[in-house]
């Protein structure tokens, strides 16, 4: 049998192995950033950057000559790779608490409604909201399809958390089946509004809800970022809960923890933290399923370090696919959607494959 020092040495290398492999993440993170600040349809090498960034600053006198590069780092390309961080973020650690409640490596924030019900309400909008357009003003109308997706979104998961619950206790499969079948009808509603559309409302339509970090201000980041930043924060605090559900419900009970509280705050804050995130960015699949799962092979399945590094992965990984569609088709760009799915369709695959035993 292993003795307390064996089980206190195992932790303590387990804890070295976060630590190092956190410090790697957040230095790739650094680098992936770095890149995506100079490179794009406009090149901005490294000392020009530099220099612009001193003269936001103040730091630096104002060059007239280089004011429209000034434009592209500072309105453009920075707010972007600051949503790219954050989206990539929020969806992996949104992806690590749905995993981690259902106890299935195959859960994504898709599942339980919130992606599909912004996205409707998004639709919606798109192609029957110009009614309503023409009474706002135009800061409000400049908003109103974020609000739109973002209450599709927290209006979807109270549907599908209140089918859920009954006598004040979440049956987790409910809640799963619940949002295949709202995934369903609304991928319907979804389809009859892209019938009802004209072209312009398809153009639009078909790049939002395949997702893409363009047009982001710091406007509209200022108002979405905090709120994601801060749901990012709560989820980590779930750790010790997620790692006492691995046992099952009944044990988690009796270890002390109010199982059912849990439940409820760990789906609220995935509700807004993805349709904060889906609101700006549209739809973008599968990071959420595959950054946590990766984290989990190589680091174990003790979600207080499975919370930092797919945090830091997911953000990683949304940056890189995002530099991808910027440059690969200059001047045109790739939705998002497209280069995420590109990886993580195989990848889900795989993990079916490997669940039946065929790798």
């Amino acid at each position: 049998m292993e003795s307390a020092a064996d089980f206190a040495l195992i932790a303590h290398r387990q804890a070295q192995k976060t630590v190092v492999a956190i410090g790697i993440a957040m230095l790739a993170l650094v680098a992936i950033c770095f890149v995506a600040i100079h490179a794009g349809a406009i090149p901005i090498p490294p000392g020009t950057a530099t220099h612009l960034i001193a003269q936001q600053l103040g730091l630096a006198p104002v060059d007239q000559d280089m004011l429209a590069l000034r434009t592209i780092l500072v309105d453009i390309r920075l707010p972007r790779i600051a949503l790219g961080v954050l989206t990539g973020a929020g969806l992996a650690v949104a992806g690590v608490t749905l995993q981690g409640l259902f106890r299935n490596p195959l859960a994504d924030p898709s599942l339980v409604g919130v992606s599909i019900g912004a996205a409707t309400a998004a639709a919606a909008f798109i192609v029957l909201g110009w009614p309503l357009a023409q009474y706002l003003s135009a800061p409000l109308l400049r908003h109103a399809l974020p609000v739109a997706a973002f209450g599709g979104a927290l209006a979807t998961t109270v549907l599908i958390y209140a089918i859920a619950t009954r006598a004040g206790r979440t049956d987790v499969a409910t809640l799963l089946l619940a949002g295949v079948a709202i995934n369903a009808m609304a991928g319907a509603c979804i389809g009859l509004l892209i019938f009802l559309s004209s072209e312009n409302e398809l153009r639009d339509l078909n790049f939002w809800m395949l997702g893409s970090l363009n047009g982001v201000s710091w406007e509209r980041l200022l108002v979405i970022g905090p709120l994601v930043l801060a749901v990012i924060l709560a989820l980590m605090r779930f750790g010790k809960h997620l790692n006492a559900l691995l046992l099952g419900e009944t044990e988690a009970r009796h270890l002390g923890f109010d199982v059912e509280r849990a439940k409820r705050r760990m789906i609220t804050l995935v509700a807004l933290a993805v349709g904060a995130i889906v609101a700006l960015t549209g739809a973008i699949g599968f990071v959420g399923l595959v950054v946590p799962h990766l984290v989990r092979l190589m680091m174990g399945a003790d979600h207080r370090a499975l919370y930092p590094l797919s945090a830091l992965l997911g953000a990683c990984l949304v940056l890189l696919a995002d530099l991808f569609a910027r440059t690969i088709v200059v001047p045109a760009e790739l939705p998002i959607g497209i280069v995420t799915s590109f990886l993580g369709g195989p990848f889900f695959l795989w993990l079916l494959l490997r669940q039946r035993g065929s790798f």
